[in-house]
């Protein structure tokens, strides 16, 4: 392995959703003894276990928590469902500052029952923002917005470009809020060289602090066809599917990201099989495909 290849390794981190079928303990235990740093974790299971002992275990296991997911949902009309939908991502933004993570990943949401208004459902996650992104900062905790493939838009996330993304996020303060890049949802843009270079840092400074790029999160997964019926568990396992992992890798890299890079991947496939033999595989690919 070269020093370049070890360098990017380092980086590697695990997002619980790849392996599921681990509990946290095995999924920390699984982690730190294949020599990873960094493990991205979901809400569910962090509640179900504790937050705070979550994020003893973690760290006693010697990992950091990469990435908090997910926040979000914000695109509802009902003004006591908007209120909702505040409170809990206020909920999960105290969640990742208890597990120490700076990034809470947030989806939009997607069109409110019988609406087609999708520039208005973006103007309300714009409003959320607003409302939560001193409230994050003061705690820690930078948001990050993640655009999820067009296909998602209708029922999930109105935000489905990088481009759509760091329009909402360009509105507050860059250490406030984030995007997210993932492979899975934006290997198919034509413009995402030159909206990865509008996202990247650092940029110029204020006083003696750097002012930090947009990318937050940088998360991979392959693209397979035919996709399987239900889309949202369709992520193709590192190198199987048509996306040139490597190349974006190097375009985020480019653009002055240096952060983890989690593998991300809902597959049933992967959840069906021995776990530590998954991360064995990821590693490799991870090393074929992306290093």
């Amino acid at each position: 392995m070269t020093s370049s290849e070890a360098s990017l390794l380092a980086r590697l981190s695990l997002n619980q959703e790849t392996i599921r079928q681990w509990s946290l303990p095995e999924l920390a235990d699984g982690c730190a003894r294949a020599g990873l740093r960094g493990v991205g974790l979901w809400r569910a299971p962090v509640r179900a276990y504790g937050p705070g002992a979550a994020a003893r275990l973690v760290r006693d296991a010697g990992l950091a928590v990469t990435s908090l997911c997910r926040g979000g949902f914000f695109t509802a009309e009902d003004p006591a469902e908007r209120r909702a939908a505040l409170a809990d991502n206020r909920a999960a933004v105290e969640e990742a500052a208890t597990l120490g993570t700076g990034t809470l990943v947030l989806v939009s949401g997607g069109l409110p029952p019988g609406s087609r208004d999708l520039p208005g459902a973006r103007e309300r996650v714009a409003d959320a923002l607003a409302e939560l992104a001193p409230y994050a900062a003061e705690r820690g905790v930078r948001l990050a917005l993640e655009p999820l493939h067009p296909m998602y838009a209708a029922d999930r996330c109105v935000v489905s470009t990088l481009a759509q993304a760091l329009d909402l996020a360009e509105r507050f303060p860059a250490d406030q809020v984030g995007v997210v890049v993932d492979t899975y949802h934006l290997w198919w843009d034509d413009t995402i060289d030159a909206q990865l270079a509008r996202a990247g840092g650092p940029g110029p400074t204020t006083g003696a602090e750097a002012v930090p790029g947009r990318i937050a999160a940088f998360q991979l997964a392959d693209w397979i066809t035919p996709l399987p019926e239900g889309v949202l568990l369709g992520r193709g396992q590192l190198g199987d599917g048509a996306v040139d992992l490597r190349r974006f890798r190097a375009r985020v890299d480019a653009a002055g990201y240096r952060g983890p890079i989690e593998v991300e991947i809902f597959n049933p496939s992967l959840w069906s099989r021995d776990g530590a033999e998954v991360l064995t595989e990821v590693i490799a690919r991870f090393t074929a495909h992306v290093a």
